[in-house]
């Protein structure tokens, strides 16, 4: 048969070699290859339709399969840029909010009220442990950690600490 197939795979970024296009980190670092296709009609598509899609931390890879059919240079774009925006949907998406690690130290009659804080997503516990004195670290993100380090204040609790606890 005639034509070309166009494969979307989605990889993981630690796989990232030279022949995948990818787009990563805030603000967004990208990379493209046209891995053997002619300039502009392979990596480049993919990446406009990454971001038009608004999306970062992503990698994609599209494998063609020759079937004899010539697509000359717009046909090979289309069919990239397709085959990404075909891919889109089936793609796990997750909203990634900027946070703050906040590592504690709290005596053991403060941790009730300290925990009472913990409202999550905002205000997540992220581990804890007990010696002669708690430690709780707490993942908060960016639009609450004044409110919660006032809080704290108010417990009396030193939040001031940046070490994360093993």
């Amino acid at each position: 048969r005639g034509g070309s197939a166009m494969v979307p795979i989605v990889v993981s970024a630690l796989e990232v070699t030279r022949d995948r296009i990818w787009r990563l980190g805030d603000p967004p670092r990208e990379r493209s290859s046209d891995a053997g296709e002619p300039a502009g009609t392979a990596g480049v598509p993919i990446l406009q339709v990454l971001r038009g899609a608004g999306l970062s931390d992503v990698v994609a890879v599209v494998v063609r399969w020759y079937g004899g059919t010539k697509l000359g240079k717009g046909g090979l774009a289309r069919a990239y840029a397709g085959a990404t925006r075909d891919a889109l949907p089936l793609l796990p998406v997750a909203l990634r909010v900027p946070t703050e690690r906040l590592a504690l130290r709290v005596p053991y009659e403060k941790v009730g009220a300290v925990k009472r804080l913990v409202h999550p997503p905002e205000v997540e516990l992220e581990g804890e442990e007990y010696g002669a004195e708690a430690r709780l670290v707490l993942a908060v993100h960016e639009g609450r950690v004044a409110a919660l380090r006032d809080a704290l204040a108010d417990l009396g609790i030193d939040c001031s600490s940046k070490e994360v606890f093993s």
